[in-house]
């Protein structure tokens, strides 16, 4: 195709003609959450450096954490680990060959997006109403 002409060439699907589908959300959440969780390692080295400073560093940064922002932080950063962990459970299926027709893909990928939404609520319960103290 180098010497065809400019109204020769193939053209991509574009975003406004494209049809979203789950499988879609799924491979750019997969990408958002990898970045989510390189920007919360950062977030936990800084934690630890704050408390290793001492009482006038982890104060305030506790405080933030205990907070409307800083919950809210917590709970998406858990949904990222949650998401992470089980849509690459679930990539390593696809590698054996399993779970690729549309139809395994779509239920498989709606099922890692609930997952992530369930586990820290889950999570959150069981610390809150559990045994564990």
């Amino acid at each position: 195709m180098a010497g065809a002409r400019p109204d020769q060439r193939p053209i991509s699907p574009h975003v406004s003609i494209w049809r979203w589908h789950v499988t879609m959300a799924s491979s750019i959440l997969h990408r958002a959450t990898g970045f989510g969780l390189y920007v919360a390692a950062l977030g936990l080295a800084l934690w630890l450096m704050a408390a290793a400073a001492g009482p006038q560093m982890y104060d305030p940064l506790m405080a933030f954490l205990m907070g409307p922002l800083g919950q809210i932080a917590l709970y998406l950063i858990v949904a990222a680990i949650a998401y992470h962990l089980a849509n690459g459970i679930r990539h390593l299926v696809f590698d054996t060959g399993a779970g690729l027709a549309p139809s395994e893909a779509d239920t498989t990928a709606w099922f890692v997006i609930l997952f992530a939404i369930a586990v820290p609520i889950g999570l959150w319960a069981l610390l809150t109403f559990g045994g564990v103290r």
